[in-house]
């Protein structure tokens, strides 16, 4: 979803940039604002502003030291720049407006259900979180499908853990369906597919 920038963000970026890595102007960033905003995205919004952070190749050479080292707000920063960020400066205990509690629930874009399971911010796929709740931790090689094709059926009996192998023999050979059933025995025929190739 795009991100509208506010007078207060970019002044907050104007006021930041010098000195700092594209990283560490983004975790500034979206800590001042509680926001998740993507490195791409402010390196966008920076190009748009004509803003540059004066690093060579996007790093700091050996010995190099930011501009602001062990200076104060005062010191360089602008009266009306320490003003803008004292408004959007978050006390300590303050909770922000659009907080989200742990077990909170979103869609990706995907379609895929996440859930929130600690702070700050951190979601995960709920599917593979309920799975590795149930089953234990799912390995590296494995991944989660949806019997019936509907990735918002959480329910376990919808999950199934297959092989990369066998998820592309089924996605070749159309073996998925919108009925449950179905697709077991897509995967079973897909385990068929993949024995007899080895074999010849």
């Amino acid at each position: 979803m795009r991100h509208y920038y506010s007078q207060l963000e970019d002044d907050f970026l104007k006021e930041n940039v010098k000195g700092i890595t594209l990283k560490e102007l983004t975790k500034k960033f979206n800590e001042q604002f509680n926001l998740t905003l993507t490195e791409s995205a402010i390196a966008n919004r920076k190009n748009t502003l004509k803003l540059s952070s004066g690093i060579t190749g996007g790093q700091f050479q050996k010995g190099h030291s930011t501009h602001n080292k062990g200076k104060k707000w005062n010191e360089y920063m602008s009266k009306e720049g320490q003003l803008n960020c004292l408004k959007t400066t978050f006390k300590k205990g303050n909770i922000p407006h659009n907080h989200r509690p742990i077990g909170s629930e979103r869609i990706t874009q995907d379609g895929y259900v996440e859930i929130k399971i600690k702070e700050p911010n951190v979601f995960v796929l709920k599917h593979r979180w309920l799975w590795e709740q149930k089953y234990g931790k799912i390995p590296k090689d494995k991944i989660i499908i949806f019997l019936d094709g509907n990735k918002q059926n959480l329910d376990l009996d919808n999950l199934a853990l297959i092989n990369r192998k066998e998820n592309l023999t089924m996605n070749n050979n159309e073996l998925r369906y919108q009925y449950k059933e179905l697709t077991k025995t897509g995967i079973n025929l897909a385990k068929v597919i993949i024995k007899t190739n080895e074999r010849f």
